[in-house]
This record gives C-alpha cells, sequence and structure tokens, in this order.
C-alpha cells in the first residue's frame, strides 16, 4: 500500500480513487471473504463519505464472489454496526469508513461475530491472501446473490444504549446539548436518542454530506464555531463526532473542548461509584493518554492497565482483564456494560445520567482535574526509513531521560512528576506523533525543543 502493513491502528483506510480504488476495494473483500467461512453472514454498512458508493457495491462483490452471504445496513455508525452484528447472530461485519481521517480519505473495518474489530492476527491473515491473491472462488450455481436489506441497525442501536441508563433521572433535569454530527452518520443516531431521553437538541453539521463543513476529527482546531453555540445557547453541554461516531468530544457550557481522557475520568469516577452497578477497579486506555488518570482515579484503588494506541488494543485488553471501562485521549470511550468498542452515542448518554444524577455541571467536574500544558505535534519521516529511524529515536531518548520512569508498549512514554512526554511512530502514515504534557507551558515548550533537535539530528542523517 504505502511500503508498510494494509491494516493500520484501527482498519484500512486510503484516499478515494488513489489508493483506494474499486479493484483494490473488490480485492480486500475477496480477501475477507477468503478468510471467512464460506455461507457466513456478513453485516455491512458504511458512513456519507465520498466514494462510499462504490467502494460498498466492490466490497460486496468479492464477498459474494467467495461465497458469503451478504446482508446491508446502508448508512449507520461503526458502533451500531458492531452492536446489531454481535446481538443479531452475524458471523461478521464490514464498516466502509475512515473514522476520523479527512473527508478524502476512506476505509474499511472489520468486525468479528463478537462486534469488536478483529485482533491482528486475523487482520495479516487477511493482508496475506490480499497480497497472494488466495482467494476462494465459488462456482457460479452456488454463488448467494440475494443481497438483503437491514432497516433497523440505526433503532436497534439507540433503544439498547437506553436501556443503559435511567431515562426518567435525565428527563427531570432538562437538559439541553448541542450536537455536531460532523456531516456524517452520527447524525442519524446521536439526536434521535437524545431527544427519546428528553433532552432539547440543536444540531450542528448534522446534514449528512460527503464533503463537511469540517474536518472530521472533532479536535479544537476543527470544531470552529461549535464552542461559541454552545455558550450563545447556553446549553449544558455540546458534543462532536468524528465522521463514524465512534467517538464523543464534549464541549462545556463554558466553551471549553475537553481532552478525550479528561471527559474519560468524570465518567469514569461516575460509573465506579453509580450505585448498584458493582464496576470493577480495572481501567484500561492506550499509552497516548494523561498520567493524571493515575492521580485522580488512584483514590478508588483501580488498577490502571496500559495499552498500545488503537481502540482494538483496548478492548481486547479490558475483555481478558475483566475491565468494563477503557478510553482513548481521542475521545473514544469503551462501556463493556454495552458492549466492548468505542462508542460516541453511549459515552453521550452516560455523560448525561452523569449531569442529571448529581449537583455539578459538566464545567464544573473538569474544573476538578488539574490543569496542565499539553502540546501534540508530529514529525514527517521518510516511509522507506521510518521504522529503523523511530527505534532509533526511542534508543536515544532512553539514555536521555534514564532518570524517568519508562512505559514502552508501543513508542516509548517517559514519565516525571512534572510532565510526562510520548513519542510512537503512527500505524497509519509516516509520521512520528509527539505528545506532551507538563505541569508549565515553559516545561512543555523546553521539553519540545529538546526532543525535536534530537528527532531532526536523526532525521538529517
Amino acid at each position: 500500500m504505502y511500503g508498510y502493513r494494509l491494516f493500520g491502528t484501527d482498519g484500512v483506510r486510503g484516499i478515494v480513487n488513489e489508493w483506494l480504488t474499486p479493484e483494490n476495494a473488490l480485492r480486500l473483500g475477496l480477501a475477507i471473504g477468503s478468510y471467512l467461512s464460506r455461507g457466513d453472514r456478513v453485516l455491512v454498512g458504511c458512513d456519507g463519505r465520498a466514494g462510499n458508493t462504490f467502494l460498498v457495491n466492490a466490497v460486496i462483490s468479492g464477498l459474494i464472489s467467495s461465497g458469503i452471504k451478504v446482508f446491508y445496513a446502508g448508512l449507520t455508525p461503526t458502533p451500531a454496526l458492531q452492536l446489531y452484528v454481535k446481538n443479531q447472530g452475524f458471523d461478521a461485519g464490514i464498516m466502509v469508513t475512515a473514522s476520523h481521517n479527512p473527508p478524502e480519505y476512506s476505509g474499511l473495518k472489520l468486525i468479528l461475530s463478537d462486534g469488536v474489530e478483529a485482533p491482528r492476527d486475523v487482520e495479516e491473515a487477511v493482508e496475506e491472501a490480499y497480497e497472494e491473491l488466495s482467494f476462494r472462488r465459488i462456482t457460479w450455481a452456488g454463488l448467494d446473490y440475494d443481497v438483503k436489506g437491514v432497516s433497523d441497525v440505526n433503532d436497534f442501536y439507540v433503544d439498547a444504549i437506553i436501556k443503559h441508563v435511567t431515562p426518567e433521572i435525565i428527563m427531570r433535569k432538562e437538559l439541553s446539548v448541542v450536537v455536531d454530527g460532523a456531516n456524517n452518520v452520527g447524525s442519524l443516531t446521536t439526536p434521535k436518542l437524545l431527544r427519546k431521553l428528553g433532552v432539547k437538541v440543536f444540531t450542528v453539521n448534522c446534514d449528512i454530506s460527503h464533503i463537511p463543513y469540517r474536518n472530521p476529527e472533532p479536535t479544537p482546531e476543527n470544531l470552529g464555531y461549535l464552542p461559541m453555540f454552545v455558550r450563545y445557547l447556553n446549553a449544558h453541554f455540546g458534543v462532536a463526532h468524528d465522521g463514524d461516531a465512534d467517538r464523543a468530544i464534549f464541549i462545556d457550557r463554558l466553551g471549553r473542548v475537553l481532552p478525550g481522557d479528561r471527559s474519560a475520568i468524570i465518567l469514569c469516577e461516575y460509573l465506579l461509584t453509580k450505585e448498584g452497578l458493582n464496576i470493577p477497579k480495572k481501567v484500561v486506555t492506550a499509552i497516548s493518554s494523561s498520567t493524571i488518570i493515575d492521580e485522580m482515579l488512584s483514590k478508588y484503588g483501580v488498577e490502571l492497565i496500559w495499552t498500545k494506541v488503537g481502540s482494538i488494543n483496548i478492548a481486547r485488553t479490558m475483555m481478558r482483564e475483566g475491565s468494563l471501562l477503557g478510553f482513548e485521549e481521542n475521545g473514544g470511550f469503551i462501556y463493556g456494560v454495552h458492549q466492548y468498542v468505542r462508542d460516541g452515542a453511549m459515552a453521550t448518554a452516560l455523560m448525561l445520567e452523569c449531569i442529571a444524577s448529581g449537583g455539578l455541571e459538566l464545567h464544573e467536574l473538569y474544573d476538578r482535574i488539574p490543569k496542565t500544558y499539553v502540546i501534540k505535534t508530529k514529525v514527517a519521516l521518510d516511509p522507506r526509513t521510518k521504522d529503523e529511524v523511530a527505534e532509533t529515536i526511542k534508543e536515544k531518548l532512553l539514555d536521555m531521560f534514564s532518570g524517568d520512569k519508562v512505559i514502552d508498549v508501543d513508542g516509548i512514554k517517559v514519565i516525571n512528576p512534572n510532565y510526562w512526554f510520548l513519542v510512537r511512530p503512527s500505524g497509519t502514515e509516516p509520521i512520528l506523533r509527539i505528545y506532551i504534557e507538563a505541569r508549565s507551558e515553559e516545561l512543555a515548550n523546553k521539553l519540545l525543543n529538546s526532543i525535536t533537535f534530537l528527532i531532526g539530528g536523526v532525521v538529517r542523517r
């Protein structure tokens, strides 16, 4: 594809009609269908990205050719498709989406019968079939041409979320929320969910368009006027999704955009102390999350488990460790009571219940979390030498910060009482991602200068 793995951190991604052509989508469908068993029932869904009409049809063609029974859900959020696959007895699911990537991208997520994205060994088997063109072909008489439409995926999903909160508590509070659907499939479910919970809903970017009004990734720089709208409307909070609505980034009524790990701390505290819930004292998060989590949750006796970046890693670790709470700093929150996947609408419903149940609003809950200074940046690498350069940088950082605590499950994370930073190669692009968090802006910038100077010396060699 680009000189490295077909599957990245979470699925396959590519620019539409550059790498992600109908030919390659067909090949992907054939590879996945050949990995699965003949006659397996597979549910296919998509978001509203450019190119998805022909990409979906190409993937479905490959599945049919390899002997798969195909069902089509149409436009739906990724977590809605995942829930339906798990609960309605499908053998697998395929979501055609590029999640948070820019609008020129699309891609594909492979979901297993448990509703969770396929683990790495399954991805590797699909990649092998893709590369070697080792596909199963069914004779013309044995093909199942009948693609059956499934029309209730989104309603099934909304109703399932409502079962995990107490609507009466939320309705009594008379809450108002601004929803930014990223001009994509979250617009079909989150407003409907909130209205069923008695919430007054204001919508922004909630018409579906393959040319969205904002970049699908819900970062502060991409959210435009949304914080201002939340303040102007005096809403209790705002929520912004990415393209396939598995992320939820919250904006408090003061217009502050909460980092995903901060909103996750608020949700974890609420769920860990919710009467009668008895959540296990284990929380799983990616290495890119803040060490403030440990500081905030340790008082509840929580064991914090760090994983590689990627919701697949978090979900599979949660299932193995018996945890029901997991998250990423990008706004992906996993509530295992509901399902072991990131779910933006579920996170939104839980935040509503959290605020309605207690005496504090979101901005007040956010003010209880220690304030730090955060920097996120990246450095471009030559894709031909990416892995070698990343390893050299890791060794030099280990030597430079030898007195600090180190976690190296994914790149290198250095932890000091006054700061932490993470340097890791991206799983989807030829770049090195840098995360820095410090108690002061001066210290954060000093760290950034030291790290980028070191990286520059290695890259220029």
